[in-house]
């Protein structure tokens, strides 16, 4: 019977990359959900006879445009901007809006596929999809951000709405670009409704939804522990990255009691043994988003450690990859467990190749994927455009609240369709959680 899962894994994805060339991380991510799905799938001849899974990987719609726009100095520049429109079986498209150098379609549509499992997850009436363009906000003025953001607008406008495609932030896209994507929207179409989510609050934004993402990742953990009858107090904790997520997962964690020791960006980490502060972590906010400076300054402030490199080699009990895809590689993996890792929840993206999975797997290290512990930010952005469908604002509580809920459902969801005894194959669980519910909205639908 594995022999026959196997060969059934190997033959739809040779298709996959036949019909989609060189698109590496497209390719890992459709990998990393078909291990699971195909056998499920096998069992029961409805999904299998209707194609759903090969239809899942087909977007339903794939928009390239072209954004020009002025500098400063009055030079015409081009970027290229995209829209993936992934699946709206169970509500409109909703995904990120993503400004940075590395973007091309096969990023863009991974992240729109793993879109549409977590966005199922939070079990909110939500499609997948994400967007974005090859430009990079890093050393642009304010003004020409602004400049490209209604550029890249006046193109996109025709292709969302509130109950089509609700777009949000991501890497490069934060509250100042938010706002004036949402100006041009506003301008171009004489309409004020819901059409981005992460606004600010003066103007349809929803408390919490920068946090969202990094808390959530704290909550699921929370509950993974639970689970063991375990707590996150007192814990230790390697977190890379230094963006919103990690600062933000740090945040909930100090919060809760454990005891953050790392932080990190391209340039590498910081290891400090006597745990990072609220104090220390505000200054790493300022560094980061004030003043755009490295996290070595971190080590040379306050008298710590800095290497090249990643965090994982750091002993640590729980362990957040918040950075980017593929940045826990096997080798760091079996570094962790043989430092005792417990468990692993991801904070970015994709951020675990599938050499490092299998290790955590056969070593039984509870993992938490990102389609289940990052949806938090969604989660919220869903709450956000439910506050602007009515017209009311809920506070702080309510949203977080509402937020851990979620958080504490989607576990609950895992833990169902991936127990096996006393271990839990989180993977599993959200992949094939997240599949049922846009599968059986496909079959109602027919063939279409």
């Amino acid at each position: 019977m594995q022999s026959t899962h196997q060969d059934s894994l190997e033959r739809f994805l040779a298709g996959l990359r036949r019909r989609n060339p060189g698109e590496h991380e497209f390719h890992q991510a459709v990998e990393e959900v078909a291990v699971n799905i195909l056998p499920f799938v096998a069992e029961r001849p409805q999904y299998e006879h209707k194609r759903i899974l090969e239809r899942m990987t087909e977007p339903d719609r794939i928009i390239i445009f072209r954004v020009c726009w002025e500098d400063d100095e009055g030079n015409i520049r081009v970027n290229r901007g995209y829209r993936i429109q992934c699946n709206n079986s169970i509500g409109p498209y909703k995904g990120g809006i993503r400004f940075h150098p590395s973007v091309n379609l096969s990023i863009l549509k991974f992240l729109a596929f793993e879109q549409t499992f977590k966005n199922s997850l939070t079990g909110l009436p939500l499609g997948g999809g994400k967007g974005g363009s090859d430009f990079d906000p890093k050393g642009k003025s304010a003004n020409e951000v602004m400049r490209f953001c209604q550029s890249f607008m006046t193109e996109l406008h025709r292709h969302v709405g509130p109950d089509t495609d609700v777009p949000a932030g991501d890497i490069g896209v934060g509250s100042r670009e938010v706002g004036y994507l949402f100006g041009q929207y506003k301008r171009l179409t004489n309409r004020f409704e819901g059409v981005l989510t992460g606004k600010a609050l003066e103007f349809g934004g929803s408390h919490i939804r920068n946090e969202a993402t990094g808390y959530g990742v704290v909550y699921l953990m929370e509950n993974v522990l639970q689970r063991c009858q375990e707590e996150l107090e007192g814990k230790t904790c390697a977190i890379s990255g230094a963006g919103n997520v990690a600062t933000h997962c740090a945040e909930k964690l100090i919060e809760r009691g454990a005891k953050v020791l790392t932080l990190s960006d391209s340039s590498g980490f910081i290891y400090d043994p006597e745990g990072i502060t609220q104090e220390k972590l505000e200054w790493v906010k300022e560094l980061k988003n004030e003043r755009r400076g490295r996290i070595q300054e971190y080590a040379e402030h306050f008298g710590c450690e800095f290497s090249e490199g990643r965090p994982w080699k750091v002993p640590c009990e729980l362990a957040f990859p918040c950075a980017t895809q593929n940045e826990m590689e096997e080798p760091d993996v079996r570094t962790l467990v043989r430092n005792g890792c417990q468990a692993v929840a991801e904070g970015a993206n994709m951020p675990t190749t599938p050499g490092a999975i299998e290790v955590l797997r056969e070593a039984r290290v509870l993992h938490a994927p990102a389609k289940a512990a990052n949806a938090g930010g969604v989660a919220v952005s869903g709450l956000e455009m439910s506050q602007n469908s009515v017209r009311i604002r809920w506070n702080r509580e309510e949203v977080d609240e509402h937020l851990q809920r979620i958080m504490s459902e989607i576990h609950d969801q895992c833990v169902e369709f991936g127990e096996h005894g006393e271990y839990v194959d989180y993977m599993r669980g959200a992949n094939i959680a997240g599949f049922r519910k846009v599968a059986h909205a496909m079959l109602a639908y027919g063939v279409m």
